[in-house]
């Protein structure tokens, strides 16, 4: 029984990443190609799971991009700064924790992504359209039909699935996919052999 539901997972999972939409993906990672190429900031946010998944494209994208070259990507995760967003929450409103942290730091061409299951996230929202106004350019993460966000944002990615645990599968590795392609398409590789130390876990 066990088995059986644990092979329909993974059939699910198998069929929605052979669905992904590539052209979309293509269209984010010129985004950020450009951004890179401008020095433009790029600002990442999410709730539960998919905060935790816009941490880890941070981490990816900084740090992952970042290691021995001279030029490096500047992306901030609105949702790593746990301080800040409780002040936001307890003294304006929970659906103003991503959003007034862009009235600080946001120019116009940043870009903005916002990753949300459901794409109704009302703080993802908020700041996706307040980024939008602001001549950002606005990215929406999604899945099931898309919800509002794939409504606001000028470039979405939709993940063809109802099911939430799949959706952040994907989300996941639609991130992964994003890291790799900026790494082997950006104008400035790293040195060959500090790309494969990096490339190469420490196996001690």
């Amino acid at each position: 029984m066990i088995e059986e539901l644990a092979r329909d997972y993974i059939t699910e999972e198998s069929r929605t990443l052979g669905q992904l939409p590539l052209p979309a993906v293509r269209r984010v990672v010129e985004a950020l190609r450009d951004a890179f190429a401008r020095k433009a900031q790029i600002f990442v946010m999410g709730n539960g799971g998919s905060a935790a998944t816009a941490s880890h494209l941070a981490c990816d994208i900084n740090k992952g991009l970042g290691v021995g070259r001279e030029k490096r990507f500047k992306m901030i995760c609105l949702n790593d700064n746990i301080p800040t967003m409780l002040a936001y929450a307890n003294d304006v409103s929970y659906g103003d924790v991503f959003v007034e942290q862009l009235r600080n730091f946001l120019r116009p061409h940043d870009v903005v992504i916002g990753i949300s299951c459901s794409g109704n996230s009302e703080n993802v929202i908020k700041a996706i359209e307040f980024a939008e106004a602001r001549g950002a350019v606005a990215v929406g993460i999604t899945g099931f039909n898309g919800g509002r966000l794939a409504q606001v944002a000028r470039l979405s990615i939709v993940v063809p699935s109802h099911d939430m645990q799949v959706i952040e599968d994907a989300h996941l590795t639609i991130c992964h996919m994003l890291f790799r392609l900026l790494e082997k398409t950006l104008a400035s590789p790293r040195p060959a052999a500090l790309s494969l130390a990096i490339s190469t876990p420490d196996e001690t």
